[in-house]
C-alpha cells in the first residue's frame, strides 16, 4: 500500500521564542535529547526495513529538528531509500544547509515557516536563496498575525515566483472579509485556513492511508484524534487501518484537514501534499 506517516517524536525544544508557540525557547535536557534521538533511530530503522509498501514521511516536531544532527542525517538517509516516495519536515530554516548534499533532492522537501520576530528578513531570504540554488523543493509560510502582513508581502516580492507562500490563520483569530482579502492576495488558498472545517462524521484519509506515529511507536489516525490504533513496531496497527469518519467536530490545522475527503486539497497539491506545494508550482 501507499502509506503516509506523520512522525512526531519527543523533541520539544526550539531555538526561537515565538509568542504564539508554547514551545518557544524550550530546552530539552540531555536525557530528553538522547531519548528523542533513540526514538528517531528506531523509527528510521523501521522505515529502512519495510518491504512491499511505498512510504511518504512528514516530520512534524514540536521544536526545531534540523538544528539537531540526527534529524539531518536521518532525513538524508531516508530520502535515498527506493521505497520512500517523499521525506519532508516542518522547519524554521535556522539550520546550515551543507547536509543537503547527501540527500536525494528528488525525494526530500521542506515546509518552512518565516517568523519575522525571530529572524531578520535578510537572513531568512538568504536561506531561501540557498535552497533555490541547491535545487531543494520547499514552501514558505507565515502565521496570519497583523504584524506579519508587511514582512510577508516583502518576502513574497523577493522570493522566486515558483515558491509557494502559504498563510496559516492565527489560532483563535477571526478575520473580517477585508482582512482575509489581504492575506488571500499573498496566498490564494488562504480560504482553506481561514475558518475550521466541519469534520464530524465526514470521511478522511487518516486512519486508512495516513497515520500519525509518536516516539514510542503508538499509531493514531492523526495528531489530533487520541484514539490509538495499535503500535508501529509490533505491527498491531495494520489490522486497524480502514475507512472511518472523523471523531472531531472540526479540523483547523492544515496537516489534518488536508486529508479530509470532503475537500479538494489532494487535487490542489498533488505530489506536494506533505510539503504544502501546489501541483502547479
Amino acid at each position: 500500500m501507499d502509506l503516509t506517516i506523520l512522525y512526531r517524536g519527543p523533541l520539544a525544544s526550539c531555538d526561537y521564542d515565538c509568542p504564539y508557540c508554547p514551545f518557544g525557547k524550550r530546552r530539552d535536557t540531555p536525557d530528553q535529547l538522547r531519548a528523542d534521538r533513540a526514538a528517531l533511530d528506531r523509527f528510521a530503522g523501521w522505515v529502512t526495513g519495510q518491504r512491499g509498501d511505498t512510504l511518504s514521511l512528514l516530520f512534524t516536531p514540536w521544536g526545531e529538528g534540523l538544528v539537531r544532527s540526527w534529524y539531518r542525517e536521518t532525513l538524508a538517509r531516508l530520502s535515498r531509500l527506493p521505497h520512500v516516495r517523499r521525506v519532508a519536515i516542518q522547519t524554521n530554516l535556522s539550520f546550515r544547509t551543507d547536509w543537503l548534499a547527501d540527500a536525494d533532492l528528488a525525494t526530500l522537501a521542506l515546509w518552512a515557516t518565516y517568523h519575522p520576530g525571530e529572524v531578520t528578513h535578510e537572513r531568512f531570504l538568504a536561506k531561501c536563496r540557498e535552497l533555490t540554488t541547491l535545487g531543494v523543493r520547499y514552501s514558505v509560510g507565515v502565521v496570519g498575525e497583523p504584524e506579519h502582513l508587511e514582512p510577508a508581502r516583502r518576502l513574497r516580492a523577493e522570493l522566486p515566483p515558483e515558491v509557494y507562500l502559504w498563510v496559516n490563520a492565527a489560532e483563535g483569530r477571526t478575520y473580517t472579509d477585508p482582512e482575509a482579502a489581504r492575506w488571500t492576495d499573498l496566498d490564494p488558498l488562504f480560504a482553506y485556513s481561514r475558518t475550521p472545517h466541519p469534520s464530524a462524521g465526514r470521511p478522511c484519509r487518516t486512519g486508512r492511508t495516513v497515520i500519525s506515529v509518536d516516539g514510542a511507536g503508538t499509531v493514531r489516525r492523526c495528531h489530533f484524534v487520541r484514539t490509538e490504533l495499535g503500535n508501529l513496531y509490533d505491527g498491531s496497527y495494520r489490522a486497524a487501518l480502514g475507512p472511518r469518519p472523523c471523531e472531531l467536530a472540526v479540523c483547523d490545522c492544515h496537516i489534518g484537514y488536508v486529508h479530509l475527503e470532503t475537500l479538494p486539497l489532494y487535487e490542489v497539491f498533488g505530489e506536494g501534499v506533505l510539503e504544502r506545494i501546489p501541483h502547479d508550482r
